[in-house]
């Protein structure tokens, strides 16, 4: 099938917008991924580092607050904690705003898609109120800046990262013959090892062991994060000696972080990686059933390249099966919502300008409804590719009751819905949506019609 700039708005992109032009090749696509990130210029989210209040801010009130117990100061440092929290529930809300200002007016759609595939591919989730609002600055640093890297790059950025070594326990594995284990009795965690080779990049079907999970994590041990300096290696919980992961030596040696640089290299650009990268890119972007060609022809470039998720995109974009025009992908409740806003052609200014009770109510009360709880999958995993996740009557009854009553709050004023239903679904709008919407009685019903109908919750 040729290209259709629809189809690359829907598929691709966030949806059609009236005030952003759909692309109009693969080369258009791929000069605006390959270009400056006007999003992030636009919408701004700091970097983990840069966030406040930090990890480090936290630790230091919450300590103060042990210290007062039972003191006069006990009550002053108690509100000086929940103070800091409301500031920390208050920033996650900010980066929120943003990242829908992103999805709603970026027009390179395709940019903020992938930023939240890997965010989901490399899944970190905060456990307590003190990096909460740290998730989407993880991935402003570790993920955007390599989103036409070498998928080395990524996997390095994504595993060294304070939220994913937090995330997965890895600040308290230590070698079980290392100095700090036998001087404090802990021991190994295996978690990020095993997630590295079963989510990150072999796949939970590759060529490993359990053995080479436990030698992973041997080699792993070490890593961890300061909250005050970031990342940091610390070779006294480092275990002694070499580790064999896949039938390669690592380390041996003096305790040090290049072995661990090695092995994520190594496994970035192993064949099976290859296979599993190209199988997720595929079902996430093209069917949920991908062919074998589809999927064997993405993991021939990542193989040939050493990983470069630019030319693997560009495969995938001028791919005949990626361009057939029956939708069968489901949009994801978040993927939904920005459409809707999209296609609303919804304000900056407006979005930029919710309340905490408008997120509240407006979106993560409903996205809870839908099945997604933002930036808060069940596990490591991320979320499911599979329709029956989201199409469930729960999940469809909040999608209609949104699209019934949420885009009259966000726009003072709707389009005449005879319009929209053209600008929200473009040449593919079926007979029986367009005739609902021309037959609906009032705006906020025909635009609810358009939005909660089976082609738009496709793509």
């Amino acid at each position: 099938m040729p290209f259709d700039p629809t189809l690359a708005a829907t598929r691709f992109g966030i949806g059609l917008s009236p005030d952003l032009a759909a692309p109009t090749s693969v080369s258009d696509i791929m000069t605006q991924l390959r270009g400056p990130d006007h999003g992030a210029q636009a919408f701004e989210i700091p970097k983990f580092a840069d966030v406040t209040p930090h990890v480090s801010t936290y630790l230091r009130l919450h300590r103060a607050r042990v210290q007062a117990r039972g003191t006069d100061q006990e009550q002053a440092t108690q509100e000086a904690f929940q103070e800091l929290r409301s500031q920390g529930r208050a920033v996650r809300e900010r980066h929120f705003r943003a990242t829908l200002a992103r999805w709603t007016h970026n027009p390179d759609g395709f940019r903020e898609r992938l930023a939240a595939f890997w965010g989901d591919h490399f899944t970190v989730v905060s456990r307590n109120g003190q990096t909460a609002h740290m998730v989407q600055p993880y991935i402003e640093e570790a993920i955007r800046p390599h989103l036409t890297g070498s998928f080395s790059q990524m996997l390095r950025a994504c595993i060294l990262h304070p939220m994913m070594l937090r995330y997965l326990d890895q600040i308290r594995s230590m070698g079980p013959n290392s100095p700090a284990a036998l001087e404090r009795g802990a021991g190994l965690n295996e978690n990020l090892a095993r997630e590295v080779l079963e989510l990150h990049t072999l796949g939970v079907d590759g060529p490993y062991t359990q053995h080479d999970v436990r030698q992973l994590a041997e080699l792993f041990t070490g890593l961890s994060y300061n909250p005050s300096k970031g990342f940091v290696f610390r070779p006294p919980f480092a275990e002694p000696g070499a580790e064999t992961v896949l039938g390669q030596d690592y380390g041996g040696g003096a305790a040090a972080l290049d072995p661990i640089l090695q092995v994520l290299d190594d496994l970035a650009t192993h064949p099976a990686t290859a296979r599993h990268i190209a199988q997720k890119l595929a079902v996430h972007f093209v069917s949920d059933t991908p062919s074998d060609r589809l999927v064997s022809d993405l993991e021939h470039v990542f193989n040939q390249t050493g990983g470069d998720l630019g030319q693997m995109y560009e495969a995938m974009l001028n791919h005949p099966e990626s361009w057939s025009p029956d939708p069968v992908k489901i949009r994801q409740p978040f993927e939904y919502i920005c459409a809707s806003m999209r296609a609303l052609a919804v304000p900056a200014d407006r979005i930029l300008g919710l309340t905490r009770q408008e997120i509240l109510r407006g979106f993560y009360h409903p996205m809870q409804l839908m099945g997604q709880t933002w930036q808060h999958p069940l596990g490591p995993d991320g979320w499911p590719e599979e329709p029956l996740a989201w199409i469930t009557p729960r999940g469809m009854a909040a999608r209609i009751n949104w699209a019934m009553n949420v885009p009259q709050f966000l726009n003072n004023t709707l389009p005449d819905p005879r319009d929209f239903v053209k600008t929200a679904l473009g040449k593919y709008a079926p007979q029986e949506v367009v005739f609902a919407a021309n037959s609906a009685e009032a705006r906020s019903e025909g635009i609810g019609l358009v939005l909660a109908s089976a082609a738009f919750n496709k793509r």
